[in-house]
């Protein structure tokens, strides 16, 4: 089944650069991983898979290098805090609240891509400042859940930048690939990474990444992210259900 479920996943990231946490934490955790190893499990592998992915979109040209420096400004520090909270709550007491956490941060970041589109595309050009605040937040929850950079951070530079669909994947992606690498290096010096299950993951996502890549010039990658949200909604309301049902048992 990881083999598999690495191919679906990296492939979609080199489709649209969403997918990486939101889909590979709440399928670890629903197979049983702890929730610690499944967020450091799935950074490792969102980040194998994301540098795959980047040279292919840096050589098109659709990486934007200030607003990748902007966002990761403010990402990197939310990182940190998001990392030190999930270690902080690493205690079998707090696996279901851990759960509801992380179910309601993938749902919500999740939910943001129906949202109505307000875009000011020249935003980002004339309010750069305000980039590091609004990817703030985004850190955190890459820390915290391992999802976020490619839901949120996609959000983000669809609606405030003049950027085109690609060059705002390109972009994400890059972002994405700097705060799995960090997180990994947590991660990895924790332990709580779950290494047979991440071998088997990247069995199936390396060539699913390549494969993502090649279908990107043929698949209208709106709809695309449309589908990969819906998805990863419904996996983050499938583990506040379970995290409910175990405080209510409680």
């Amino acid at each position: 089944m990881e083999w598999i479920a690495g191919f679906v996943i990296a492939a979609t990231v080199g489709l649209t650069g969403m997918g990486g946490g939101s889909f590979t934490v709440p399928l670890l955790v629903l197979v049983g991983l702890p929730t610690t190893e499944a967020v450091g499990t799935a950074m490792i592998f969102a980040s194998v898979v994301r540098l795959m992915v980047a040279p292919i979109y840096m050589k098109r040209k659709h990486v934007h290098a200030r607003y990748l420096g902007l966002l990761l400004i403010g990402a990197v520090p939310g990182l940190l805090v998001g990392t030190w909270a999930l270690r902080l709550m690493h205690n079998p007491a707090w696996k279901p609240a851990m759960l509801l956490l992380v179910g309601v941060m993938l749902t919500l970041s999740s939910a943001l891509s129906f949202v109505p589109h307000l875009r000011k595309p020249q935003f980002a050009r004339e309010n750069g400042g305000w980039l590091p605040l609004l990817a703030l937040p985004i850190g955190v929850e890459t820390g915290f859940s391992s999802a976020g950079a490619g839901a949120l951070g996609t959000v983000l530079l669809l609606n405030f930048s003049e950027m085109p669909v690609a060059q705002v994947v390109g972009t994400d992606i890059a972002f994405g690939i700097v705060l799995a690498v960090m997180g990994s290096a947590f991660h990895l010096g924790w332990g709580s990474v779950d290494s047979g299950t991440l071998l088997r993951l990247l069995g199936g996502g390396l060539p699913g990444a390549l494969f993502g890549c090649f279908l990107a010039k043929y698949v209208p990658s709106p709809r695309l992210r449309s589908a990969v949200a819906m998805i990863a909604i419904a996996l983050g309301l499938q583990l506040v259900w379970v995290a409910g049902s175990k405080l209510l048992g409680n």
